[in-house]
């Protein structure tokens, strides 16, 4: 009796140190997690307010802004000369140090990552603001973080891997560019469209939020009765440059609309894309419903030769403007945009809302704050935001946002796409990306 109660009592005291030993590594390998580990939302808002709020009232400090030339970029351009002319240049005691990335900055990443790791050289600088964040932003920011953690790092319109983006930087924000998929079809359908043809090129869709929106406007098309037609055309970063992709809409456009008929709505994924593809919309009698990234300078003025240098950042002077353009050339009630550029407003209103934190007046990840920001320089615009949700893991992400407006159509007025509500299956839509960057390339090799 005694050797099996003293057996027993083994057997229990060697349980009893597994457990405690297993109860050890949980409670180390959590405080392991909290020491080095990720932190929550809440932990994460606190480091950023603590770690933001640093000019004192009346301290000097500079804001950089990088974007891209006129001819790649002409919004963020002329936002970035906005700020300037609102908060002066660094150069000249005032707050904004402007520099854009090369045309071709697919081929020449490292003049772009050098141009924006240089913001950071200057020891005033506590924010940077990348428009559009073309590929080598997020290895600049990376750079940047390790020298300068003090900056505030904004990432807008990204063409880069989605994660990847949201560590590099600490404020996101884009073009919606889910529920735009569905709600660009269903106004294409209401502006009486049949067909919609989608033009891209491998580049842009191994972006994963443009890729996304095709594969969501494809789903979209069955479900509402259009058809879908996926076109290729040369990326201007290319050897063709410019010129040549422009070129190629020029050429192409007519022959598509004799294709495919007047019924259909065409939408580019490219900003150099989108000029002659305007000029053939309206000449050929077919829809366009907004640019990839809206705004009503976007490729319109110089498609139709608006003159709105003196109308710089009034945009509802702007907008009529093109209007009676777009209604002279025939493209009336078969055209559309956004009443303010999605570029500029982003520019602009992500500068005041990280000027707001700087000065401890804000929060860098309030969601209301930021479409305050916004709304100031798109007077009767009602902005939608929402967080970008990861569609692998489900997690929301807080500081990725996803910024939306309504469609302007010329010679009808707003449509009210902001009130359509974008069904539940689009927001969860399994789409494999993989796929849909292969099948373009396929047609790129085709098309050569």
């Amino acid at each position: 009796m005694n050797v099996k109660f003293k057996r027993f009592m083994g057997i229990m005291i060697l349980m009893l140190s597994v457990l405690a030993f297993t109860g050890c590594q949980k409670v180390d390998n959590g405080a392991k997690k909290a020491e080095g580990g990720e932190t929550t939302t809440a932990e994460a808002e606190a480091g950023q307010k603590a770690k933001f709020e640093t000019v004192k009232e009346g301290e000097e400090f500079h804001i950089g802004i990088i974007t891209g030339t006129v001819s790649q970029g002409e919004d963020e351009f002329r936002a970035a000369q906005k700020a300037i002319e609102l908060y002066g240049s660094a150069d000249n005691g005032g707050m904004i140090k402007h520099d854009t990335y090369p045309d071709r900055f697919e081929a020449e990443q490292e003049t772009t990552i050098s141009k924006i790791v240089a913001m950071a050289d200057d020891p005033l600088m506590k924010a940077v603001i990348v428009n559009q964040s073309v590929p080598g932003t997020v290895a600049a920011f990376n750079q940047i973080r390790e020298k300068r953690p003090d900056i505030i790092l904004v990432n807008l319109v990204a063409q880069e891997d989605t994660v990847m983006v949201e560590k590099a930087a600490d404020l996101v924000m884009d073009a919606d560019n889910v529920s735009r998929g569905y709600r660009i079809i269903a106004a294409a359908k209401e502006m009486g469209a049949k067909k919609f043809a989608h033009i891209t090129f491998p580049r842009h869709m191994s972006i994963e939020l443009l890729a996304l929106r095709r594969a969501i406007m494809e789903e979209a098309c069955k479900d509402l009765g259009l058809e879908f037609i996926s076109l290729n055309a040369p990326d201007p970063t290319t050897d063709i440059g410019i010129p040549g992709a422009q070129q190629y809409i020029a050429e192409n456009i007519q022959p598509w609309i004799d294709k495919y008929g007047k019924d259909t709505a065409f939408f580019c994924t490219n900003d150099a894309h989108t000029e002659p593809l305007l000029r053939g919309v309206a000449a050929g009698g077919a829809i366009f419903v907004e640019q990839d990234l809206p705004s009503p300078i976007m490729g319109y003025p110089k498609a139709f030769s608006v003159d709105i240098k003196d109308m710089a950042g009034d945009w509802q002077a702007i907008n009529a403007a093109v209007e009676k353009a777009v209604i002279e050339k025939g493209g009336d009630k078969r055209m559309g945009t956004w009443a303010y550029s999605l570029g500029y407003s982003l520019t602009l209103g992500s500068l005041d809302h990280v000027i707001d934190v700087l000065k401890g007046q804000g929060e860098l990840l309030n969601k209301e704050q930021i479409v305050n920001s916004i709304q100031k320089y798109t007077e009767g615009a009602k902005w939608m935001a929402e967080n970008y949700i990861d569609r692998a893991s489900g997690e929301t992400k807080e500081n990725h946002f996803l910024l939306s407006q309504d469609t302007y159509v010329y010679g009808r007025g707003y449509l009210g796409m902001d009130k359509i509500k974008v069904p539940e299956k689009y927001l969860n839509l399994n789409v494999d990306l993989d796929a849909i960057k292969a099948s373009q390339e396929q047609a790129e090799g085709q098309a050569k």
